[in-house]
C-alpha cells in the first residue's frame, strides 16, 4: 500500500462518513440508502467468518445479509434507524471481542501479531502491545455503550454524528495519537511509520528497508 492509496483510503473514508450522515438525516427511510449504510457490517462479519471460522460460516453470513436486504428491499425490515445502531453497535462489539480475546494466555496480543510483521518483538514490546490491545478494547467497548446511550436519550441526528463522524475521527486520534506516544515513553523500540502499521493490519507486506 503506497502512501498514495493510504491517502486515497482516507479520502474515500472521510468520504463515506460524511455521504453516511447525510443518508440518515435525509433519507434514513429509503430502502437504497438502508442497503448502503447496512453493506460495511455485511461485508465486516463476512471477512471475520471466512478468516476465523470457514466456508460454512461464510455461506450463512452471505445468506442472512442477501435475507436482510431482500427484506429492507420489500420494506419489511422494521425501523430503519434501529438496523444502524445495530451496525455501529455491532461492529464495536465484535472489533472489542476480537481485541479482547488475544489478551487471554501467554501468546501475542493482537497488536503485538500486527507489530510482529514489521519487526522483531523486542523485550518490553510484548508487554506494551499488550496495554495498547487492552486500550483498543475498552474503546471499542466504550463505543458500543455509547452509541446505544445516545441513541436512547438524544435525537438520531446526534447519533449520526457520533457513529459518522465522532468515530472515525476518534479512531484516527487513537492511532496516530498512540504511534507518537509510544517512542515517548518507550524511545528504545525500533522506529517504524504508520503506513507499515496499516500495512500491517491489512496483511500486505512491509517494506523493512524504507526509509524512516
Amino acid at each position: 500500500m503506497s502512501r498514495w492509496r493510504l491517502a486515497l483510503l482516507l479520502l474515500a473514508g472521510a468520504a463515506y462518513a460524511g455521504l453516511s450522515h447525510w443518508m440518515m438525516l435525509f433519507h434514513a427511510a429509503e430502502p437504497w440508502a438502508v442497503v448502503v449504510l447496512l453493506v460495511p457490517l455485511w461485508l465486516t462479519a463476512l471477512g471475520l467468518a471466512a478468516a476465523r471460522v470457514g466456508k460454512w460460516a461464510l455461506l450463512i453470513v452471505a445468506a442472512a445479509g442477501a435475507a436482510l436486504f431482500v427484506l429492507v428491499l420489500r420494506g419489511e425490515a422494521g425501523d430503519p434507524n434501529r438496523l444502524y445502531v445495530l451496525q455501529h453497535a455491532g461492529i464495536n462489539f465484535v472489533l472489542c471481542i476480537w481485541f479482547g480475546s488475544t489478551l487471554r494466555g501467554d501468546g501475542l496480543s493482537l497488536i503485538g501479531q500486527f507489530a510482529q510483521r514489521v519487526h522483531a518483538i523486542v523485550p518490553g514490546m510484548k508487554r506494551y502491545t499488550d496495554q495498547v490491545t487492552l486500550v483498543w478494547t475498552v474503546y471499542f467497548a466504550l463505543m458500543v455503550v455509547a452509541s446505544v446511550v445516545v441513541y436512547l436519550t438524544l435525537p438520531f441526528s446526534a447519533w449520526s454524528l457520533l457513529a459518522n463522524v465522532l468515530t472515525p475521527v476518534s479512531v484516527v486520534c487513537l492511532f496516530v495519537g498512540e504511534h507518537f506516544m509510544r517512542y515517548r515513553l518507550h524511545p528504545e523500540f525500533e522506529r517504524t511509520r504508520m503506513i507499515d502499521a496499516v500495512r500491517a493490519f491489512y496483511g500486505a507486506p512491509v517494506d523493512n528497508g524504507a526509509p524512516r
